[in-house]
């Protein structure tokens, strides 16, 4: 279930942001906005909740 705060990718091979990460921003009326952040640039885009995957956010950090 994708809900504000998750991390997600984006898996629609047509689209232009095809593999890009980012955060929930808000879920309303059957669509997903995703905040994607670059270094100096940050943009907050609407998809379908069919072009996403939900990310691990925590794979690849080690427990200490």
């Amino acid at each position: 279930m994708i809900l504000p705060g998750s991390a997600v990718r984006v898996k629609n091979v047509n689209d232009i942001y095809y593999g890009y990460q980012g955060l929930v921003q808000r879920v309303s009326s059957g669509l997903v906005a995703v905040l994607f952040e670059g270094g100096n640039w940050d943009k907050l885009v609407t998809f379908r909740p069919s072009e996403l995957e939900l990310v691990d956010a925590t794979a690849g950090r080690s427990k200490k």
